[in-house]
């Protein structure tokens, strides 16, 4: 029987390999669609708590979890040899930055050696982690063929770039249009083939480079925007204006205009990183993507604005950063996630630390944090530890703040997400980004 064949009749086993944000929620979904599907990864906690049905992903039904293992469609492992039992591989393991914020590919390059020694005819294999335009082809696809495996007649292989959101009620990983760029042209039918049996909407592209170039594109869109955005609230500041009032004016144009908002920074596993991926790519042909790289320089900047506007804010009501007791509102990097991925909410309290300010923390989602050895238990938010702050310090707008509460109880509060924009009564007492 034919791959295709396998694919169409759901007898295909899948293999998921990295069981993170990305990779969990596929497993999981292919599971459901009716492929047998393991996943591996080399977290041991990860794999005995699939094994039970134990849910950790929020975008993840504990439901759909605990039937998918009950039913034995879905188990997880360590052991990389149950690659060799697998028809279909994916890849969905985290492509972070070198200290110098250089492509760290590593992650890759161990699954596609391993991968190598069980790889076998009729074998699809296809790559979600970001990457820069070339990854698949270049650095995959020799590795994979070093045993006399071909592309395109006895290895298929294809980009297809994960567009997770976490905590997006409205999208997931059934609904949101995946992109399928195949090595070859013999790779793109039967990868576009495996995904329309559990993904509502597909667009073939020409080639893998193209996926993946589109993949970084979208990211590098969000980062430039944002930077933009955060380069105004400055601007903004220094002109006495409401930044959020000028971009919801903007807004009201019904044509050609996408209304983006400032913040401490950027987060998540996307807009950080994905940005550098492509301006390292680029000098590889002589370009140096300033465009791409000023947004980065912009947004990394504003845990450095934040804490120097913080010390104007706390001067004004006659305190000194340097043991001033700062509150801080949300660790995470988005809002109502429990995911703390490059949060710039950690960097600005890295800083206030070094300021010595006296630091404590919310966060609904995350229980404890570590800064520089130092670590940090969340504090339950209390009428009474509001009004004993000096300072409450908005980073991330979670929804289960009561920021009623905390305008009419802190001495003053500086919100740079403008999650009190719903407060009721007076708002002296608040200053924005």
């Amino acid at each position: 029987m034919s791959l295709l064949e396998k694919i169409r009749n759901h007898s295909a086993v899948v293999g998921v390999v990295g069981l993170g944000y990305v990779g969990l929620p596929l497993a999981v979904l292919q599971a459901k669609t009716g492929f047998r599907v393991y996943g591996i990864d080399e977290v041991a906690g990860k794999v005995e708590r699939i094994n039970r049905g134990e849910n950790y992903i929020s975008d993840v039904e504990d439901q759909d979890l605990r039937d998918v293992v009950n039913k034995k469609q879905f188990t997880a492992t360590s052991d990389f040899s149950t690659l060799g039992k697998c028809d279909i591989v994916l890849i969905c393991v985290p492509t972070p930055l070198t200290r110098n914020k250089e492509p760290d590919i590593s992650a890759i390059l161990k699954v596609t050696n391993e991968l190598a020694k069980y790889a076998h005819p009729d074998m699809l294999v296809v790559l979600e982690s970001t990457t820069y335009p070339g990854t698949t082809d270049e650095v995959m696809m020799p590795i994979l063929t070093k045993n006399g495996l071909k592309v395109g007649d006895t290895l298929f292989m294809a980009f297809s770039p994960e567009r997770v959101d976490p905590g997006n009620a409205a999208f997931k990983t059934q609904n949101t249009f995946k992109l399928v760029g195949g090595v070859t042209p013999a790779c793109l039918p039967v990868a576009q083939a495996f995904y329309e049996q559990s993904i509502v909407k597909i667009f073939p592209l020409s080639s893998s480079r193209v996926a993946e170039m589109a993949k970084v594109f979208e990211n590098v869109f969000r980062s430039v925007n944002i930077a933009l955005v955060n380069e105004l609230a400055i601007l903004c500041d220094r002109m006495k204006l409401n930044v959020y009032e000028v971009i919801d004016a903007a807004a009201t144009k019904n044509f050609g205009f996408m209304p983006f908002y400032p913040g401490p920074g950027v987060g998540g596993h996307c807009i950080p990183l994905d940005p550098y991926y492509l301006a390292w790519k680029s000098k590889e042909y002589d370009l140096h993507t300033r465009f791409i790289e000023l947004a980065g320089e912009i947004n990394e900047g504003m845990p450095y604005y934040v804490v120097a506007k913080l010390q104007k804010v706390l001067n004004k009501h006659g305190k000194c950063l340097n043991g001033a007791k700062v509150l801080v509102l949300g660790v995470t990097y988005k809002a109502d996630v429990e995911d703390p991925r490059e949060t710039p909410a950690l960097k600005v309290m890295e800083l206030l630390q070094r300021e010595g300010a006296n630091l404590s923390y919310a966060d609904p989602f995350v229980p404890n944090v570590t800064i520089e050895e130092h670590s940090y238990q969340a504090v339950t938010l209390t009428k009474e530890r509001v009004q004993q702050s000096d300072c409450v310090l908005l980073l991330t707008a979670h929804s289960a703040f009561d920021y009623d509460m905390v305008a009419s109880n802190a001495p003053v509060v500086f919100d740079t997400r403008n999650g009190t924009k719903k407060v009721k009564g007076s708002k002296d007492r608040i200053v924005l980004l």
